[in-house]
């Protein structure tokens, strides 16, 4: 059982730890120089049931005509597109049919494509940027386009934030996730001593439902988002 003094030292480091990633996340927001990225831009969306966070990588499998031009206009000029997770209806939308997203999604680029035995156009995508949808519209074709808001914070340019002995059992629990096969397949390159990325891998790769991770997504703080993923961990531990 831990000692009073044992639970005072470790709210302590929690406390100082909290301040500081605090800190961080503020100057970053306070000294990104609006002319040195794009703020607001327009992204063409692909709703899925599934979600990315940055650095990460996502498998697709392409064939409604409006998604095959969406790529192919990708890997011709390079442009990204959004990966946003579906509240309502299916990803292949019927005639007529109703689909709701979520407002908060992932800046995509495509790293990888083959043609799959089913004949399928493949396309692996890697997450760059969270983005906030601000309104969005169905353009010619069936597809839907955003005008969004990128992160400032919650994408791979981010400065690292060194990570703390307070973790260490997340950190045990990503490379446990990480040698699964299906995960192995991805050939994930991880920075285990960055707070950002451990909480991205495990957002990805933990066990609960869309709805959650989508939660993980929208916050803005590591820290925050770690504590999140430790009582989901110990909420599912429990259930054992």
């Amino acid at each position: 059982m831990e000692s009073e003094e044992g639970r005072k030292v470790q709210g302590k480091i929690g406390s100082e730890l909290g301040s500081k990633v605090d800190s961080m996340v503020a100057s970053k927001l306070e000294s990104a120089p609006a002319a040195s990225m794009p703020i607001s831009m327009e992204i063409p969306l692909f709703p899925l049931k599934t979600l990315v966070f940055p650095g990460g990588k996502l498998n697709l499998q392409i064939f409604e005509p409006r998604y095959i031009d969406l790529v192919s206009h990708s890997m011709k000029t390079g442009a990204g597109f959004g990966i946003c997770l579906l509240k309502e209806g299916d990803e292949v939308m019927a005639s007529g049919g109703k689909r709701v997203i979520h407002q908060t999604g992932m800046l995509v680029s495509i790293v990888d494509w083959d043609q799959l035995d089913n004949g399928l156009l493949g396309v692996t995508v890697t997450g760059l940027s969270k983005f906030e949808i601000e309104r969005c519209w169905q353009a010619k074709g069936g597809l839907l386009v955003s005008k969004s808001k990128l992160s400032l914070v919650d994408n791979v340019d981010l400065e690292k934030i060194p990570l703390h002995d307070r973790f260490t059992d997340l950190v045990a629990l990503l490379k446990t996730l990480e040698s699964h096969p299906a995960v192995e397949k991805m050939a994930l390159d991880i920075d285990y001593d960055n707070l950002w990325e451990l909480g991205w891998r495990l957002s990805e790769l933990i066990p609960v439902a869309m709805d959650k991770k989508q939660q993980l997504l929208e916050l803005d703080n590591p820290l925050e988002r770690l504590e999140r993923i430790e009582a989901m961990v110990a909420a599912l531990a429990s259930q054992i």
